[in-house]
């Protein structure tokens, strides 16, 4: 359990003109990774002491695990290339973009410069791709760092504290975004409380119905999943269901609901909810 002043968090490694020692370690092969070393290497990590200063002047020991994973490799990759396309489109088609449509990209790019008033990219530039920032990048692709004040806890145990952090940031931001617990249209004390409990116990059931599909599929695929199941009226009793999918069949299998039959009469709703 960490106390007040006790902190475990992430550290972002990119080329930003700051503690050029700490990236050069991560390179450095007199300081081996540890861990699981297998070809293709998937995952592996390595940690150490070391001081740091902070803005009261005093200087103070934090520890700094550096971590790399393959999946966050690939991660970076599809999201960098994904930008690069975005880039080289603007290379050539420059009139296109602005300002605000091109964000993301103008790191990529030489010689990019817009228009203070319309923000437009203006015109008889020299415009090429940043091979040299790039391929800077590309060196710390699926590297990335924790650092602690907990200096006697084991490398382990704070992957695990940091972890839950991650688990609870997460949740947070399903129940504000998916759930969309804010803004909030109500403003009595009793319903504003009425509603973050309903977005709080939708939050738990959404938990539950992850865990029990072992995290086969992520949050938001599960909620858009859910409310795009519809059934449409035909005519008398009957009603057909659309948007069935693989999520849809696994939930039916996991509580033994038969949800993926495409027609339906009132009868057999009525049977499914009363299980």
């Amino acid at each position: 359990m960490l106390n007040q002043d006790d902190y475990i968090s992430e550290k972002v490694i990119k080329n930003d003109g700051k503690e050029e020692l700490f990236r050069q370690r991560i390179y450095n092969k007199n300081d081996q990774f540890i861990g699981y070393e297998k070809r293709p290497v998937i995952f592996k990590h390595k940690s150490r002491v070391t001081a740091k200063t902070i803005q009261i002047e005093r200087e103070v020991y934090q520890k700094q695990m550096v971590y790399y994973s393959q999946r966050y490799a690939d991660k970076q990759k599809y999201e960098r290339d994904k930008m690069i396309e975005k880039a080289k489109d603007l290379i050539s088609h420059p009139k296109k973009y602005t300002r605000a449509t091109s964000y993301g990209t103008a790191g990529y790019i030489n010689n990019i410069a817009y228009d203070k008033d319309t923000g437009e990219v203006k015109e008889n530039l020299s415009l090429s791709l940043n091979e040299e920032q790039i391929k800077e990048e590309e060196k710390y692709d699926g590297y990335y760092s924790i650092v602690t004040s907990e200096l006697k806890m084991e490398d382990s145990e704070i992957r695990k504290v940091y972890k839950g952090l991650i688990e609870i940031e997460h949740t947070f931001r399903v129940t504000k975004t998916n759930l969309e617990a804010r803004p909030v249209y109500v403003w009595t004390k009793e319903h504003i409380e009425a509603h973050f409990l309903t977005c709080f116990i939708s939050m738990v059931i959404l938990r539950l119905i992850e865990y029990k599909l072992n995290k086969k599929y992520p949050i938001k695929q599960v909620i858009n999943s859910l409310r795009n199941t519809k059934a449409f009226h035909l005519e008398h009793d009957v009603y057909y269901q659309k948007s069935v999918n693989n999520i849809i069949k696994d939930l039916s299998e996991l509580f033994e609901l038969n949800l993926f039959i495409k027609y339906r009469t009132v009868t057999n709703v009525k049977k499914i909810l009363k299980k």
